[in-house]
């Protein structure tokens, strides 16, 4: 079946249902119930999060940090400028509490050290307290930060936990070096000497928003592509980097490209590795996120290959090993398209780019592709397919945007990608495709 149909069909049956949001995400809404009225969030960096997998002799890529009674610092680069932030922790995938003793906020050396510069550090409190116990399942936003955020320059944010934390869920792909520090809380130290530790995911931290009146938010949502895999550490060389480098210099205005791709992850179907589908983790990463006005969507090549991936004994992270069609990913979208237009949001699909694909499943590529480009479903295509694929064989990547692994953009490849989104679809301008 074909997406106009099916956009028809979702769209008719979302709208005579009520949204039903868990108890467990009560407690942002208890925090940000009492903002003012004037206050106006906007995104300005966002990540999404997926449970670590709990099993005896993880291979060493899935083993989390020692984080217990230590002080987490993470660099971030906020893309639109305030005066005043607030910041998003969450306890998803949470087994017990998360208890956090102190938090801060400062302005970052550089993008590759631990080391802030002297007295920019300034606390971030939870109902005016400096500690917060998070419940199961929750998230909470944190009272205002009086802090003068700049574009693009990195911020870091340091969070000392209980003597009884553990690191079950993280945004595992980072492209970002972060920082465990000895025991103790360092939140406010400048110096990086307490931070000995290295890891390069995320932690906790969800959302840094902003005020402002006019600023915007673009969502970027998918796989690794999208998450900027293989692009160059702590250099934000991931197509939406590049995206929200480039409205700015076009002058999109104040507009963050907040990407919540997720390395692995599939349209359609859980991973004990790459999190939950996407179009299940829809509404809490794309939809909620504050001043969202246009979210694109690159999601499908996984859900095509892992199908024929050989099962894994111990940790299989492409189980379950799940049979798609053009049709099945084309209904997927439906879902997804029919859930942003019921919150008034544009919604823009990405064609899946070259992946060096075996015959059987490259045609499914196809497929999908050439129905994301006529049906007209979405409110506008960004063809990343195009912008990437070798024109004498379009099944593969053209060798200057290749990293290597035949399925991952170069840095070269991720910039190619940001200058195939029209600005005005990335700014939501643009009129739906006729």
């Amino acid at each position: 079946m074909k997406l106009r149909v099916f956009a028809a069909i979702c769209a008719a049956a979302l709208s005579s249902q009520a949204y039903f949001v868990p108890q467990a995400w009560s407690a942002e809404a208890t925090a940000v119930a009492g903002a003012p009225e004037t206050e106006r969030l906007v995104s300005a960096w966002g990540t999404a999060l997926q449970s670590i997998p709990q099993m005896a002799d993880l291979p060493a890529l899935y083993r989390a940090p020692d984080v217990a009674g230590r002080t987490v610092r993470q660099v971030i680069y906020p893309q639109i400028a305030g005066k005043q932030m607030r910041l998003r922790i969450s306890n998803l995938y949470g087994t017990g509490p998360l208890v956090v003793e102190s938090m801060s906020v400062a302005r970052a050396v550089s993008g590759s050290s631990a080391a802030v510069r002297v007295s920019s550090a300034r606390p971030v409190l939870f109902g005016e307290r400096k500690s917060v116990s998070v419940a199961p399942g929750a998230q909470i936003t944190s009272d205002p930060v009086a802090f003068d955020v700049a574009a693009f320059q990195p911020l870091t944010v340091s969070t000392f936990v209980g003597k009884e934390q553990k690191l079950v869920a993280w945004h595992r792909i980072a492209s970002q070096v972060n920082y465990v520090s000895a025991l103790g809380d360092h939140t406010d130290d400048a110096s990086a000497g307490a931070y000995r530790g290295k890891f390069t995911q995320y932690a906790w931290l969800t959302n840094v928003s902003v005020e402002s009146p006019t600023a915007q938010a673009v969502v970027a949502i998918g796989d690794s592509i999208t998450d900027g895999m293989r692009s160059s550490l702590n250099a934000n060389r991931r197509w939406t980097d590049a995206l929200s480098r480039r409205i700015a210099q076009e002058g999109g205005g104040q507009t963050a490209v907040v990407n919540v791709g997720i390395s692995g992850n599939r349209l359609l179907s859980n991973s004990a590795c790459y999190g939950e589908p996407l179009a299940s983790r829809f509404e809490r990463d794309a939809l909620r996120q504050p001043g969202v006005r246009t979210i694109v969507v690159l999601i499908g090549i996984n859900d095509i290959n892992f199908a024929a991936m050989p099962a894994r004994a111990g940790l299989d992270c492409d189980a379950p090993h799940t049979q798609v069609t053009a049709d099945s990913l084309e209904r997927g979208y439906q879902r997804l398209i029919a859930q942003a237009h019921q919150r008034g949001i544009k919604i823009y699909g990405a064609t899946l780019t070259p992946a060096s694909l075996p015959t059987d499943r490259e045609a499914i590529r196809t497929a999908v592709n050439a129905s994301i480009r006529s049906s007209r479903a979405f409110d506008g295509v960004v063809d990343f397919d195009q912008a990437l694929r070798d024109p004498a064989r379009p099944s593969v990547l053209q060798r200057r945007y290749d990293s290597g692994d035949h399925v991952h953009p170069s840095d070269a490849g991720y910039a190619a990608m940001a200058a195939a989104v029209p600005v005005d679809v990335a700014t939501g301008r643009a009129k739906q495709t006729q």
